[in-house]
């Protein structure tokens, strides 16, 4: 490994960190904010649930992960083979990230989604595990939370603008919404892969285990099981993934849920996108930030510190939805019997059985639509929109001229009453201010989840390959993987249950506090264990340091003529 000095990077910590800049366009693009949005679309156009089977594809393809992690973490150990596997899952991704720019099929758009996502997580695992190969235990929290830092300012920002710039625009430059979604496709591929040149070039496995001379499977099942044992025999180990398992969740859960959260609440799509992206811009000083900090009062307090962050976030967020849930459901009422009112003088007897099905379906659809706070001019163009289009839509849905007639004059009544509940309740103070205060509210939500997301992630990864032995880096990050992925479904469903059984969404989010509060307290039961480790490896990393810089200075003698 190259001589390694505090006041700057070597070239192969530079090539790591470049790899997270790299991979982040994946995350935002077709995770997020693009290719979700344009694959329901595609699938609604052949009569399927977007949302439903992209659901079933992210389910599958993190369970395939769940599984393979440990397996592909041992085998990953031994000598030469990290590089392969990380290189192997690599390309797995940019051509199944591909494959879904150049088809037009749902079906091969979602398995080139599931291979492409089983390639982005399994180049992470091996990312992550080449963190003690890179760098030395004390430059780690440092080295880390560049690499986030640079995922967020680089991934996560600047390829997202020229999508959304190509999807607002592009029309005005003969690109199309469909073609606008397979370049952002394209973008992605192009900068993940040339962005991880650097990484496939420089970087080298150095800790490992000499290769089995056979029964690789049997050695490998072995070593998982020892493994296994080794977590659990030792408590700093356990007591740090234990916490680790239920205060990440919370964060993944807020990451996920705030959009969905913000829309129960009737918040305007364009704002939220806004403050998220706010959210990347703010973590990238913060997450270098909680590195220096971590270097000056350990790892687990800052870790600790953020935990204490989340549960002021949650905090914020319950109130923003308790303070709103009162109003919206003035709105609510009042305008279920606008809309009951319009729907009344519908003429049913011109209306048959089939086509009687047909005009319920489409009145459930616009109830629907306008349920929540849609006294923002955004939601209420939404809403007339949807108005316009199932009107276009009669003739194609309704089999004789009568059935017609009387589901576009229904309509006409239900968009001219609407409309006018709408404007007059942009005219109400009570509507406006709630709204006002909520929208103030998740803006200030996503801020404060910059300051600490970037750090939370970065210094848990650092700690973690501080706290395992290097040689065995690959095997202890492909539990590490499992204990990230199946944390992931336990958040969301306890936020969904609570706001079911409760029936008010910010209680869900309130719910999210039990999770950090484990964390937290399981932190602080065995803070021994983990600040005695978080010594014992700053000491051996200040003698491991101190013997290298001599080595190089005798090195340097030797050469003095």
């Amino acid at each position: 490994m190259a001589k390694q000095r505090a006041d700057r990077f070597t070239k192969i910590e530079k090539s790591w960190i470049l790899y997270d800049w790299a991979n982040s366009v994946y995350a935002t693009i077709i995770m997020a904010a693009v290719f979700p949005i344009y694959f329901s679309q595609v699938a609604a156009q052949a009569g399927e649930s977007g949302d439903v089977w992209w659901g079933y594809a992210s389910s599958l393809a993190t369970l395939v992960l769940a599984i393979l992690a440990p397996v592909m973490g041992a085998i990953g150990d031994y000598r030469g083979m990290k590089k392969k596997l990380f290189s192997f899952f690599l390309l797995l991704g940019l051509v199944f990230t591909t494959t879904m720019a150049l088809t037009d099929n749902w079906k091969l758009m979602l398995v080139g989604y599931v291979f492409s996502y089983i390639g982005f997580s399994g180049s992470l695992l091996f990312y992550d595990s080449f963190l003690t190969d890179v760098t030395t235990a004390d430059r780690m929290d440092k080295v880390s939370a560049w690499g986030y830092a640079m995922g967020y300012l680089g991934g996560s920002t600047i390829p997202f603008l020229i999508s959304i710039a190509l999807i607002l625009f592009g029309e005005n430059f003969g690109i199309d919404g469909t073609l606008a979604v397979k370049l952002s496709c394209l973008i992605c591929v192009a900068w993940w892969a040339a962005f991880s040149l650097p990484m496939l070039r420089r970087v080298h496995q150095v800790h490992y285990e000499e290769k089995p001379a056979g029964a690789l499977i049997k050695n490998t099942l072995h070593n998982i099981w020892l493994t296994m044992n080794d977590i659990f025999r030792n408590k700093a180990i356990f007591v740090f993934m234990l916490a680790y398992f239920f205060y990440i969740d919370g964060v993944n859960t807020v990451i996920h849920m705030a959009t969905a959260y913000g829309s129960s609440l009737g918040l305007g799509t364009q704002g939220m996108i806004l403050a998220l992206l706010v959210t990347q811009i703010v973590a990238v000083p913060f997450s270098i930030l909680f590195s220096r900090l971590s270097a000056r009062i350990g790892s687990i307090r800052m870790i600790s510190i953020a935990i204490v962050i989340y549960f002021f976030i949650c905090s914020v967020g319950f109130y923003m939805g308790y303070s709103l849930e009162p109003s919206q459901n003035a709105y609510n009422q009042e305008f279920e019997k606008v809309f009951q009112d319009a729907a009344d003088q519908t003429d049913w007897q011109a209306l048959d059985l089939e086509n009687r099905k047909n005009f319920e379906t489409d009145l459930e659809q616009l109830k629907t639509a306008g349920m929540g706070i849609l006294a923002n001019k955004t939601r209420a163009k939404d809403f007339s929109d949807l108005i316009e289009e199932t009107a276009a839509d009669v003739p194609e849905n309704y089999d004789n001229a009568d059935a017609q007639t009387a589901a576009r004059d229904s309509l006409q009544a239900i968009g001219t009453q609407a409309d006018a509940f709408l404007q007059n309740q942009e005219k109400s103070a009570g509507f406006d201010h709630a709204l006002t205060r909520a929208a103030m509210l998740f803006w200030a939500m996503a801020v404060l989840v910059g300051t600490c997301q970037g750090g939370i992630q970065a210094l848990s990864r650092s700690f973690f390959g501080k706290l395992i032995p290097p040689n065995r880096s690959n095997e202890y990050f492909g539990f590490f993987d499992i204990f990230g992925k199946f944390a992931a479904v336990m958040g969301p469903a306890l936020y969904a249950l609570v706001a079911d059984l409760s029936g008010r969404s910010s209680y869900g989010i309130l719910s999210l506090l039990l999770l950090f509060a484990i964390g937290l307290v399981t932190i602080i039961v065995g803070r021994k264990h983990l600040r005695q480790a978080e010594l014992q490896g700053s000491e051996a990393a200040a003698r491991a340091n101190a013997a290298a810089q001599a080595a190089e200075s005798s090195r340097t003698d030797a050469e003095k003529p």
